[in-house]
């Protein structure tokens, strides 16, 4: 893949050509070239905080770059001379998680949100010196009404007078400097901050069919630049929600819960929006720079792209009914082609005015490398991208029957169709493979209804799934399609070997002891409310869902594992381990409905009330993705941005479990850059406003500006690359193992069995010791 050209082109083409197209924004069009992201490399450490960096942020002209840390302060610095400027003792008593400059205010206004559930403003002319040691500054507000901690803050281009700050406590706060400088404590007798304007604390939903009933703790939140109207909220399930600001009701305050308002969208990757695994949830969602599109990272899972425009156009939207209609069978009669697919890949754009025979044979070539890739069952992550690079990049250049071809190769690769001599070698199993298999195969039936191809691999894509009855389905299509090909009978044979596998066990299982006895009476352990372990393949996780994920537990358990911490307790280099604090809230279930903040009850129930109970409930509409993108693991933190690098948004780049930060094109999903950036975790990257530059952060209490300074481009570390980053593809096949691991072996089961509940009262906190390992 490293021969081909990726879509912006040869750099020296488009500096020759800028004389004759003088409508072309050169500085746009230049920031972040491929040419320029593939010599990417490590510039400068910036050193000047003592614990995990987790916000980073530049202002507006570009000049600084703010950043706070797990040592509760805010660090200042220039980004000419690369050098720290300022460094503010803030007054948080926990870790600082997101951090903003205020807009229009000559860069003098901060603001700052941490894991004590407060937002702080600062007004650096009020320095009492311009070193960074000199940092005696009071807070210019404070603002104390959220409940539990404060993960992102947002602004509006243009507004110096108003912060927005999204919490886990479900709430969305607007905070008006004009109208208040302070609140009292959550929980205060005379609190009444008008100031909450959304009320998600009955939001979150575990899958797309079911009503909002649970908190939705927040955990990222974005304004579109272009139209700041609209709003862009993701937390803890799997969907993130478009609100329009001028149809959401009157500022409300927390005492009493609200009914979640209409949102205008729902994005949510198809495949995901049925799981209903509450372990699913979000950690960051942004806005393209030109707002029209969104991006969604996702823990435990990948990165994916959504369209806003075309929202509304029904290829991109889906029910929860489209869902198990993608993987029905449905005969064609009378040759009437297939209903238009759920999700469209084949994305809308102008007709290209190239050489059409030149692109064609180009994709050849690209396809030829892809089925190389599957003949000699070896590179299937090139071989992938080959057919993505045709499917994404050149769809309007080819022909029906082109495009059948490589959505059915691409189905191959994705699910390691293996040839009978090379059935030794070890399979991707790649997360969600199966999934992106299912979409080719589906639109590979609309281009030829009659496909064995395309039958064939969805009975195998099917099967990986757990779905052997509709697997099944497909497989005898494929035997109908071509009745002399052994590969078809034997696909009849495994499927049928599978579902009676599955009906042995499940009358096995039926046949065993019943659940154990009720637990009253003795001691809990969180192994005990722990309702399942997360499955480790997209077998399990589409298949029947374990016993304890829909237990009828009475107690249930929030839990949140925070890696972000400061100092040598957070990070075992030799065992790679990452220590943390456990947040353990228990509730019953009955009661997920009400909010408990303290002894005062100042917030009740939802408003909702049983009149909107015994209203049926109508499923919304979701809207599919458009690509994602993969070879990353985001597992061990809550807080890994993913975003988008330039003014034009054409790279797509995350943090990443392992210490690197990938860098991708947007349109085709391609890996363009992987670079090494922390001895543990990447969680923040952010681009310069409007240079080559990039800044990242993470566990390590430093901060790294990354530079198009490498003599040679490459995907990996500027040219010469250490050992650690030479193999790109080792290096993804070992996140993806990490990403398909169980629940218990990134969160090691020992660490609950160490937290024992004594005593339990229904809506509590509990003090638990935590023995560190």
């Amino acid at each position: 893949m490293e021969s081909f050209g990726f879509h912006d082109g040869n750099i020296y083409d488009f500096l020759e050509n800028r004389h004759y197209n003088v409508r072309q924004d050169v500085n746009h069009n230049l920031q972040m070239h491929s040419s320029l992201v593939r010599r990417l490399s490590l510039e400068k450490v910036m050193e000047g905080h003592q614990g995990c960096v987790n916000a980073v942020a530049w202002n507006s002209k570009g000049s600084l770059l703010i950043s706070g840390s797990d040592d509760t302060r805010l660090n200042i610095w220039s980004y000419y001379s690369r050098t720290l400027l300022h460094s503010i003792e803030t007054g948080h008593s926990a870790n600082i998680f997101c951090t903003k400059f205020v807009p229009e205010t000559s860069d003098e206004l901060v603001a700052s949100g941490a894991g004590d559930a407060e937002v702080r403003l600062f007004n650096l002319s009020r320095l009492s010196g311009r070193g960074p040691d000199d940092n005696a500054i009071t807070p210019s507000a404070l603002y104390q009404c959220h409940t539990r901690r404060v993960k992102k803050l947002a602004v509006e281009v243009g507004n110096p007078n108003v912060v927005w700050s999204a919490s886990e406590d479900g709430t969305l706060r607007q905070h008006d400097f004009r109208e208040g400088t302070s609140c009292p404590p959550a929980g205060s007798s005379h609190q009444e901050c008008r100031n909450v304007l959304l009320d998600l604390r009955s939001g979150a939903k575990r899958s797309l069919s079911d009503p909002p009933k649970q908190v939705l703790a927040l955990k990222s939140f974005d304004i579109s630049s272009t139209r700041p109207h609209l709003l862009l909220v993701g937390g803890s399930d799997a969907f993130a929600r478009l609100y329009d600001r001028r149809m959401l009701p009157p500022l409300t305050s927390c005492r009493k819960r609200m009914s979640p308002p209409p949102c205008v969208n729902y994005f949510c990757p198809m495949h995901l929006s049925d799981r209903g695994r509450q372990s699913l949830h979000l950690t960051h969602v942004t806005f393209s720079p030109n707002g029209e599109e969104v991006l969604l990272s996702y823990s435990g899972e990948h990165v994916y792209l959504m369209d806003v425009n075309n929202a509304g156009r029904s290829a991109m939207q889906y029910t929860p009914g489209d869902v198990s209609k993608l993987m029905s069978f449905t005969p064609i009669l009378n040759g009437v082609e297939l209903q238009p697919p759920v999700s469209n890949v084949f994305p809308s754009r102008l007709p290209r005015k190239n050489n059409v025979s030149a692109t064609r044979e180009k994709c050849r070539k690209l396809i030829q490398v892809a089925e190389k890739c599957l003949e000699e069952a070896t590179n299937y992550f090139y071989g992938i991208e080959a057919c993505s690079e045709v499917l994404d990049g050149y769809v309007h250049d080819i022909g029906p029957m082109l495009k059948h071809e490589c959505l059915c190769l691409r189905a191959a690769l994705l699910l390691q169709v293996i040839p009978q001599k090379k059935r030794k070698k070890r399979k991707r199993k790649w997360k969600n493979d199966a999934h992106m298999a299912v979409r080719d195969c589906y639109n590979a039936r609309r281009i030829d209804n009659s496909s064995f191809q395309a039958h064939y691999y969805m009975s195998e894509a099917l099967s990986q799934l757990g779905k052997h009855k509709e697997a099944l389905e497909f497989a005898l299509a494929a035997q109908i399609l071509s009745p002399s090909n052994s590969k078809a009978v034997d696909r009849v044979d495994n499927v049928k070997r599978d579902l009676a596998a599955v009906e042995a066990e499940k009358n096995k299982a039926n046949d065993g002891l019943p659940r154990s006895e009720s637990r009253g009476g003795r001691v809990l352990s969180l192994s005990d409310i722990l309702y399942r372990s997360e499955a480790n393949s997209d077998a399990s996780q589409d298949g029947p869902r374990s016993e304890r994920e829909d237990s009828d537990y009475d107690e249930e358990v929030e839990l949140d594992f925070e890696t972000s911490i400061s100092g040598d307790e957070g990070r075992d280099v030799e065992s790679n381990i990452l220590h943390g604090s456990l947040n353990v809230r228990f509730h019953r279930r009955g009661d997920s409905g009400r909010e408990s903040v303290g002894a005062n009850g100042i917030c009740g129930s939802p408003s909702s009330s049983s009149q909107n109970d015994r209203i049926p409930y109508l499923p919304e509409v979701a809207i599919d993705m458009k690509q994602r993108y993969v070879g990353h693991c985001n597992v061990g933190t809550d807080i890994k941005q993913a975003s988008f690098l330039g003014q034009k948004g054409e790279f797509v780049a995350s943090g990443s479990d392992d210490g690197r930060w990938f860098i991708w094109e947007k349109r085709t999903g391609r890996l363009i850059k992987m670079l090494l950036g922390d001895d543990a975790v990447v969680n923040c990257v952010q681009c310069h406003p409007f240079d080559s530059v990039v800044a990242t952060s993470g566990i390590d209490n430093t901060i790294k500006i990354w530079t198009p300074t490498a003599p040679v481009p490459s995907i990996v570390a500027g040219g010469a690359e250490s050992p650690e980053t030479a193999d790109a593809l080792v290096a993804m096949e070992n996140n993806q193992r990490k990403l398909s691991r169980n629940r218990e072996a990134i969160l090691p089961f020992e660490i609950f069995e160490r937290f024992r509940m004594h005593e339990f009262s229904e809506g509590t906190f509990h003090p638990f010791e935590c023995t560190q390992s």
